[in-house]
């Protein structure tokens, strides 16, 4: 039984097509769907990755959605759309990535593995190096980092950004390990 309803992770659905800049909300403490609610009757393009939690309590499953990054709202438009954004008193900074086609690909990759329905869960930042391309499977070309975690091998996708991450099962024989700029063999854990 959900505890509320799940609300939408994306408004509009064509928000990666757009070409206006994204900008990230630093928010208070579990202010996400607050700010998402406001952006969204304001018509301000929003993304709010979420995923689902089960908890037992009584014999009973209770399921509630969870931004994926605590602390953090992204959405598109100009200046004057970030000083609508900020009136909704619950932003602490807006920040503007400096690589706006970096962020585009992060948070669109992020978004697709959102529609397998894969399950992601938040995972520390893993730093640079530890780079691997996804050879065949679901989830074939997409890359990453991997952690082999309790005897899982879990692809990491972060957003450099905001220097959050999320993480996935991966099966170890669909992956490769990248080269970095040098032609070395970037470092696997």
């Amino acid at each position: 039984m959900p505890i509320l309803k799940r609300e939408p992770d994306a408004f509009p659905e064509s928000i990666f097509e757009m070409s206006t800049p994204w900008w990230v909300a630093h928010l208070r403490s579990r202010q996400e769907k607050v700010l998402a609610r406001y952006l969204r009757d304001r018509q301000i393009p929003f993304y709010l990755p979420q995923m689902e939690k089960k908890i037992r309590r009584s014999g009973r499953t209770f399921i509630s959605y969870l931004p994926l990054f605590a602390g953090y709202v992204f959405f598109r438009g100009g200046r004057e759309e970030k000083l609508r954004a900020l009136k909704s008193n619950v932003i602490v900074n807006v920040l503007e990535p400096a690589d706006q086609s970096e962020i585009s690909r992060e948070l669109e990759q992020l978004r697709d593995l959102q529609l397998t329905d894969a399950r992601l869960v938040p995972h520390p930042y893993v730093a640079a190096g530890d780079a691997v391309l996804i050879t065949e499977g679901a989830f074939q070309g997409y890359r990453g980092v991997v952690l082999k975690e309790k005897g899982v091998t879990r692809l990491i996708v972060s957003v450099s950004f905001i220097r959050q991450s999320v993480a996935l099962e991966i099966d170890r024989e669909f992956i490769r390990p990248q080269r970095d700029l040098t032609g070395q063999r970037s470092r696997i854990r």
